[in-house]
């Protein structure tokens, strides 16, 4: 399964953007479909950072406490996607945001990062102030 990710941008504090996750490769949907799908972010530096993630079926969401309220994520099953809608963007937010998905996932391990099989190849987010 690959994973593109694309949406990325430079935005003004205050603004919105809407990045794009979409799986590809064999098995891709039902593979894609049927594991958590995340969203984390990094900048250089630092450990890479949970930012939300969706359940398969019922589509339950966790969130990181930094975007609680400013970003939502959701999927759409049948376009083998998962998208992340940020809205009042802060300069903390740049960074380079990656999707992922992985298997074994539980509410517990969400936010790991090594627990997620799959990794799309980035799209960088600038917000300036």
């Amino acid at each position: 399964v690959q994973l593109q990710a694309s949406g990325g941008g430079l935005v003004q504090a205050g603004g919105s953007l809407r990045l794009s996750c979409v799986a590809s490769g064999a098995a891709s949907g039902r593979t894609f479909n049927n594991y958590v799908r995340g969203w984390f972010r990094q900048v250089p530096g630092k450990e890479r950072e949970f930012v939300a993630a969706i359940f398969r079926g019922g589509g339950f969401t966790y969130y990181a406490d930094s975007v609680k309220g400013r970003f939502t994520v959701s999927k759409d099953n049948a376009k083998n996607a998962l998208y992340l809608q940020m809205d009042n963007l802060k300069p903390e937010d740049t960074a380079v945001y990656y999707c992922a998905a992985g298997a074994r996932i539980i509410n517990s391990s969400v936010r790991t990062s090594s627990q997620y099989d799959y990794w799309g190849q980035g799209t960088q987010v600038t917000v300036s102030s």
